[in-house]
């Protein structure tokens, strides 16, 4: 019976382990996210280039009314930039996301969420996922993808 209960113990302890680790890694996944849309729309080329795996598998993909683009690798993702960290002056929008799911596979992991952007303007939703790599013990984007939501 002790052995039995020391065995419930165990498994209480490394399941209690798993969902506490796993809640940070979400916690942290968001939170990267967060920074990589927060510094694209602050026109902060520094912090939106640190929260990304700069490897020459990185991708990013946007698709609206108006067409689709999608950039591959990071070199090529950085110079497509240029101009837009060069002359875009920062939002006042309001940014809020409606998570929908978040997984994390080992050193891997998956986000998807709603994406609302509003100013004093215009507001803007897009569903959006995000695939992260942890790398050093950070988590860094490695592809964003964002589709314009239109009202129905």
């Amino acid at each position: 019976m002790l052995m039995l209960a020391r065995l419930f113990l165990s498994f209480s302890f490394a399941l209690t382990c798993l969902v506490v680790f796993g809640q940070s890694d979400q916690e942290a996944i968001k939170a990267v996210i967060a920074k990589e849309t927060q510094s694209f729309m602050n026109v902060d080329r520094k912090n939106w280039a640190e929260t990304w795996h700069q490897a020459p598998y990185s991708y990013w993909s946007y698709s609206d009314s108006t067409g689709t683009s999608l950039v591959e690798g990071w070199e090529t993702l950085s110079k497509t930039f240029d101009e837009y960290f060069k002359t875009q002056k920062p939002s006042k929008g309001k940014i809020t996301n409606e998570w929908i799911e978040v997984r994390v596979y080992g050193n891997g992991a998956y986000a998807r969420f709603i994406q609302k952007v509003s100013d004093e303007i215009d507001r803007d939703e897009t569903s959006q996922m995000r695939v992260l790599e942890k790398k050093d013990g950070k988590w860094k984007v490695v592809c964003v993808g964002a589709i314009a939501k239109y009202p129905r």
